[in-house]
């Protein structure tokens, strides 16, 4: 797969090389989040002919502002260029158009996997299940280079399974080196919850609740944050330095600022210091 453990390069979305799937394949509801209904397989109005997004510059002030936290970890380019051989669905049959669409999530998910074992062997606690994370990678990444038809009929659930344990031994490792007591906050509700200045160092996050939380100033070094929803948590000058598992669409959907330490796998959000 990737020349070294820890390249995530290929898992970023490459919309240059994508035919604009995110903004056909997947329905959204007008909320918030989207300013109007669109179905599954069905173009967002603001797709151009090029599959550019003619608003992109103005997303959030469009009332677009849940494409901005989207990511497909690479899962667009895949499809487009090697899945289906760079054969676009516009100039293909209904049929063609139709299968790319519902392969599309498949990959996505399976992409996402692959972001989490990537940089599991970034973590040099988890060395002792590095062999392990190496082998699961790359069938993970055997996968995603499946035919449509077989992509389609994947049970990408269980092969999550499968993942998941690895990567909670990996998490296990990881954490135990940190001295002092590691806070178990796994699936925890904390929706609002007041952490501002928390010590969360090392702490299980995964699947936790952050909501609208307040982490302003918190200590989140070395902490767990698989699955945990980042939607509106104010992470203004928190710490997470060597925070492993977080994505940059978790990233996208909180708050924070220039002052916000973050690890090197992410990016800092153009619009924290664009809205602050």
């Amino acid at each position: 797969m990737q020349d070294h453990p820890g390249d995530l390069t290929d898992l970023h979305g490459d919309c240059a090389n994508c035919f604009g799937l995110c903004c056909v394949a997947l329905p959204f509801t007008a909320s918030a989040d989207f300013a109007l209904d669109k179905d599954a397989g069905t173009p967002c109005r603001n797709l151009q002919d090029d599959h550019r997004c003619g608003i992109h510059a103005r997303l959030r002030h469009s009332g677009f502002s849940g494409c901005t936290v989207y990511d497909c970890f690479g899962a667009g380019q895949k499809v487009s260029q090697v899945t289906f051989a760079g054969k676009d669905w516009r100039a293909a049959s209904r049929e063609h158009a139709r299968r790319m669409f519902d392969v599309f999530p498949v990959v996505r998910q399976l992409h996402e996997l692959l972001w989490y074992l990537t940089e599991a062997l970034t973590l040099p606690a988890a060395r002792p299940v590095h062999a392990e994370l190496r082998e699961l990678r790359d069938e993970t990444d055997a996968l995603t280079r499946r035919t449509a038809e077989e992509l389609a009929s994947l049970d990408v659930a269980a092969h999550r399974q499968k993942v998941n344990v690895l990567l909670l031994r990996t998490s296990e490792l990881a954490r135990a080196g940190v001295r002092g007591r590691k806070k178990e906050r796994r699936g925890a509700d904390l929706m609002g919850a007041r952490l501002r200045g928390a010590d969360l160092r090392s702490a299980n996050l995964r699947g936790a609740y952050l909501i609208a939380a307040d982490l302003t100033g918190a200590d989140l070094r070395g902490a767990d944050l698989i699955g945990a929803d980042l939607r509106d948590t104010d992470l203004t000058d928190a710490d997470l330095t060597g925070a492993f598992f977080l994505t940059q669409p978790q990233l996208n959907a909180a708050r924070g600022s220039a002052g916000t330490r973050l690890p090197s796998s992410v990016d800092r959000p153009a619009h924290w210091t664009a809205e602050r």
